[in-house]
């Protein structure tokens, strides 16, 4: 009896491959996920720039800033308490996922600021949620620029 030589991969080809095919994989990965956190940290500028932006508008429509205690929430619904808005628009400046920075944390707001006394600072804390931080866990402001080229 005679045995059919068959064409294919012999099981240590085929390791061998998955083996290259996974670490190839692993420095894409590690490449992928260093751009993602420049990237969020862009982002959290952008939202930034977009809440002064309403909340300039607001202090327009209304003669000034939220207070502490109302809040970012006074961009979303209309605020109760003293002093209320003049002119609020129905539907609110924006939404309430609007307040989230890129790490699903609310954004921070005080007035008067300390960086920017003579209004608000509004920041995110980054990536780790964490007052100070360096890289992608720095805090994210209105003071700072809110571009990196």
């Amino acid at each position: 009896m005679q045995l059919e030589k068959r064409d294919g991969f012999t099981l240590l080809e085929i390791m061998v491959v998955v083996l290259i095919i996974g670490l190839l994989m692993t420095v894409l990965a590690t490449n992928v996920f260093k751009r993602l956190g420049g990237a969020q940290a862009d982002i959290a500028r952008l939202q930034v720039s977009k809440l002064s932006q309403q909340l300039e508008l607001y202090k327009l429509d209304n003669g000034t800033y939220p207070t502490a205690e109302q809040g970012l929430d006074a961009l979303v619904r209309e605020p109760t308490g003293e002093p209320r808005p003049r002119r609020y628009p129905e539907g609110g400046y924006v939404s309430s996922k609007d307040l989230l920075d890129p790490w699903q944390t609310q954004f921070k707001y005080e007035r008067p600021g300390k960086n920017n006394a003579r209004s608000f600072d509004l920041y995110s804390y980054g990536a780790d949620g964490q007052p100070g931080g360096d890289g992608e866990n720095a805090e994210i402001g209105n003071w700072e620029a809110t571009t990196s080229n």
